[in-house]
Formats: C-alpha cells, structure tokens, sequence
C-alpha cells in the first residue's frame, strides 16, 4: 500500500493560569509530511514528547487531525465518512506498546484474534475462523492449543505475539507499530523483531515502525525519520541516515548510542532541556540545543530540502547541512 502523509497538524488545548482561565495550543504534530513505498519500514524516531505516538494515531484516524492528509492508495482517512473508515481500517492496523494493555483481560485468545474477522465479517462460517486464527497463532509463534488461554497466563513476548496476531488478522497491507518492543525484555525484544521483520517480508507488509531506540529501527527499517517539537527534521534511507546524518540534532542522537569502542566519558550529550511546546523558538526549533547554531537559525525557519540524489533523496531541515 502506498502511504502519503500531506502537512499533517493536530494540536491540544491547555488551560493556563488563575482557574484555567488562558488557553494555549500546543502542536503535537506540526505540518508532518512524507511518502510511503509500497513495502518500506519507516523508522521513526525522537525524544519522548516529541509527537511520535501522535503522529501513529492521528494517522490511523483514532484521533482526529485538524488538518492535511493522510492518504492510503489515494483515499483521504481524514475526509472519509464512518463507513469508508471502517473499510478502510481492514487494510490499516496498529500493534500497540503495551501488550498487557492492550488486550481484553476478559476474552480468551481466540476471540481477541478472531474479534476483527468478526467485526469485518471476513470469514465463511465457524470452522474457517477457527481456521484463520490457529494459523494466524502459529504464524506468530503460538499453539493452537493455547487459544483457549486468557491474556494473563501468558509471558510479555507471548503477548505481544497476541498482539500481533490480532493486527495481523485481516492481512492488512500497512502496519502502525508504536513502539511494540519497548515494554520487553532485551532477549524478547529480539524475538520479537525477527518475528515483526519475517512478517513484513512474507505479507509485503509498509509499516511506520515508531521507537526510541535506534539500535532497533537501524535493524527493521529501510528509512529513517527524526521528530523534533511536532515536526521532521530529517528523513533519509536506513544506510544514508546512520552512515552521515546531516541534521545536528541526528548526530547527537546517534552520539548518545553506548559502544565498546569508545569510554563512557566520551559520550556526546544533548545540551539543554526540550523547549516548550506552548512556546516553539523561533527560526529552527532547535537552535537552543544546537551546537553548529548562527543567527540565520533564530530567525529563520529552515526550508525541507533534499541534499541528497534525486534516486535517493536525504530530505533535512537545517540551514548548515
């Protein structure tokens, strides 16, 4: 499935002041745009509060945009009707963080895998939805002979395979994984993402891979975008990104990343605080931070441009790149 994202907004209200009586807006997604290949794994990635889970779900459409497009094969999710959305939403599904959360504690795993297939009416009769959600389980990893089991008596990992199992029940063509490994042990959370990367390769699977951890996104995805305060500042194909980032917020993200090869002490940081969001600095939104920033960059916002070739662009948001 093709996916075009087109100047995305959606921000919140706050209440300020004596009784809650100044309001303020705050843009958790602040003119979000790019475009999906068929198949591709975008990795995206920022500090937290920078708008990614946001981002995930004002794509889907479980919380309304204010404005721009989010377009899967030409169709607009944010102009569409009830009813075009739910057609839609066969082909579009989300795995969630947390798999403990996110399942029904009061449902048996097999009607939590065989909830969307019955919702959307995508099976013949009884025995061949028994039929797609054993082979949905095993393809997850699981037995059939568990289905009968509640979430609770399953491990972390075993329930995010649940997780994904029900995402993966309509043979969707585009995946939202926000951040689906985070609330995992280290050794499940390779598990996991061997099992997420076979899927996405056996189904055709695009997918928005959301997470904090570059290690992880360097491992699933074929490109790469970093949030700043709402907005992308950079976006480059996996080998492009981690080789020579461009944007002087990506170097210090990748700085940050512990190896054997250097001492701790070496370990670039991140000066200052993330401003807030009510009040975005003027020109780039992270010249406060940036070690490389002029005056250009307090008083002007930098143009989204592509440095890099035409057959494989590297689109950044700085002055200096």
């Amino acid at each position: 499935m093709k996916v075009s994202v087109e100047n995305l907004v959606k921000t919140y209200s706050i209440k300020e002041g004596f009784f809650g009586r100044d309001t303020k807006t705050v843009k958790a997604v602040n003119g979000v745009s790019f475009d999906l290949r068929p198949g591709e794994v975008l990795g995206v990635v920022g500090e937290s509060g920078c708008g990614k889970s946001t981002l995930a779900r004002t794509m889907l459409g479980l919380i309304p945009a204010d404005s721009g497009e989010v377009n899967y094969d030409g169709k607009n999710m944010v102009t569409l009707s009830q009813a075009e959305k739910k057609a839609l939403r066969k082909n579009v599904q989300v795995i969630f963080q947390d798999p403990f959360s996110s399942l029904n504690p009061r449902l048996r795993v097999f009607d939590i895998i065989a909830e969307p297939l019955v919702i959307h009416g995508a099976y013949k009769d009884r025995e061949d939805l028994e039929r797609q959600v054993h082979s949905m389980m095993e393809s997850v990893g699981l037995s059939p002979e568990q289905s009968q089991r509640y979430p609770h008596e399953f491990s972390g990992g075993q329930r995010q395979r649940i997780g994904i199992a029900r995402a993966l029940s309509l043979r969707p063509s585009f995946v939202v994984a926000d951040e689906p490994v985070s609330a995992l042990d280290v050794s499940v959370q390779s598990q996991i993402l061997n099992l997420l990367k076979d899927l996405q390769k056996d189904l055709g699977l695009t997918m928005v891979f959301i997470a904090h951890d570059l290690a992880v996104v360097e491992y699933i995805s074929d490109s790469v975008a970093v949030m700043y305060l709402g907005m992308i500042v950079e976006k480059a194909d996996v080998e492009s990104f981690f080789g020579r980032p461009r944007h002087p917020y990506s170097k210090l993200l990748l700085e940050a990343i512990p190896r054997m090869d250097r001492e701790r002490k070496n370990f670039a940081a991140i000066e200052g605080e993330i401003p807030n969001p009510i009040n975005i600095p003027s020109g780039c939104p992270f010249h406060t931070r940036c070690p490389i920033a002029t005056e250009v960059c307090s008083s002007t916002k930098p143009d989204w441009r592509n440095i890099g070739a035409k057959e494989n662009p590297h689109w950044v948001a700085c002055h200096h790149a």
